[in-house]
């Protein structure tokens, strides 16, 4: 088997900062316990943690957690089995490798 070349993360620079510069309250995301599938917007948000929390309305299985310090943030997507962003067509897309 041949080894296949890759480039560094560094690479995803460009795409994600395209990505999540967009509202994000349009996407559309999947529950991973429950497989509902609706916009971000819909979703319940208890913002007494220590961050958000964001729950899915059908189930109400966590989702996504955000925790903002002055200096960064922590997004945990593990309850999504998928986030569908969408994009403006006119937008430039990142190049195939």
């Amino acid at each position: 088997m041949t080894e296949m070349s890759y480039l560094d993360g560094n690479m995803l620079d460009g795409p994600l900062r395209e990505l999540f510069a967009v509202d994000l309250s349009a996407a559309t995301g999947r529950c991973q316990s429950c497989g509902m599938t609706g916009p971000l917007a819909g979703l319940h948000v208890y913002p007494q943690a220590p961050g958000l929390v964001a729950r899915c309305p059908a189930c109400t299985a966590v989702m996504l957690r955000l925790v903002r310090a002055p200096d960064r943030a922590w997004l945990d997507l593990r309850g999504t089995t998928y986030l569908q962003v969408p994009m403006p067509p006119d937008q430039p897309r990142p190049r195939p490798l």
